[in-house]
């Protein structure tokens, strides 16, 4: 039974929130079948009708644990689904126009609710999903363990003035006083690292991306992941010239993580146009 639970099958399907037993309980239920116990003794002491209780005990003898699983309620075949040659034409329809699925509905000659399905299939349904020049889906770093690849990127937000900017009060309305006047508002800086399989990161609002302020915080951030228990393996960055600086970090700032050294100018594993880390 625990091993059941342990190694559950790949296909295994998800368990609706109502279901009165999962495949452990009912082995456990054919078990005491076969200890003898009588087949409405058994369900009651499931907490289930005597019938459902002979639906299992039947699979189980035909085909033992394997029969104890959820199956798909999808049928085998489906001669109403929505023809290729169309869903074809709906996805092209969505990557190179970037119509939603009332407008590809009007064109197609279909609902609009069936339009939707194909999206959804297709992986297309959000266009916050897709790449914006080529509008496919966007694919992710993925990793098959911590510290495999850890990638650093640099934010860089303006910073906002005291009781609004010039959004709020116009440029011509915003007031001017000699304070506003002398300070420069300026910009902040978020390093971000980010490890590519568990997705932890590690982030500081900093003032500036100079070389010696990227090395120190990588060095900070090595720290943060070696307390995690990641041992970073790779760094990507984005070629940044603060990534590609000779300045060593400063000498408070020791470890024995070497600071990210110039990375290859190839292109990158990145295939979204946003600014996400990853």
């Amino acid at each position: 039974m625990w091993e059941l639970l342990n190694n559950p099958p790949a296909t295994e399907a998800p368990l609706h929130r109502n279901a009165r037993l999962t495949p452990a309980g009912r082995l456990l239920l054919c078990q005491r079948i076969e200890a003898g116990w009588p087949v409405a003794h058994a369900a009651e002491s499931m907490g289930m009708s005597r019938d459902r209780a002979y639906v299992w005990w039947r699979r189980y003898r035909v085909e033992g644990v394997a029969g104890l699983e959820d199956r798909s309620s999808r049928p085998r075949r489906c001669p109403t689904r929505t023809k290729a040659s169309r869903e074809r034409r709906i996805v092209q329809l969505r990557r190179k126009r970037g119509l939603g699925p009332a407008r590809i509905a009007g064109i197609v000659q279909l609902p609009a609710s069936t339009v939707h399905v194909v999206l959804v299939r297709h992986g297309l349904n959000r266009l916050d999903r897709l790449d914006r020049p080529t509008r496919a889906p966007i694919r992710r770093m993925e990793m098959t363990r911590p510290g495999e690849l850890v990638h650093l990127d640099i934010k860089k937000l303006g910073r906002i003035p005291r009781r609004g900017g010039w959004r709020i009060h116009g440029r011509t309305a915003r007031p001017r006083t000699h304070q506003t006047r002398k300070a420069a508002i300026g910009y902040a800086f978020v390093h971000s690292a980010v490890d590519a399989y568990s997705r932890l990161a590690y982030s500081e609002v900093l003032s500036d991306e100079q070389g010696i302020t990227a090395a120190a915080f990588w060095l900070r951030a090595a720290a943060f992941f070696s307390g995690c228990g990641i041992n970073i393996e790779r760094v990507l960055t984005d070629n940044g010239s603060c990534y590609r600086s000779g300045t060593s970090p400063p000498p408070s700032a020791a470890s024995s993580t070497p600071a990210p050294g110039p990375t290859d100018r190839r292109p990158t594993a990145r295939s979204s146009g946003s600014t996400a880390p990853c």
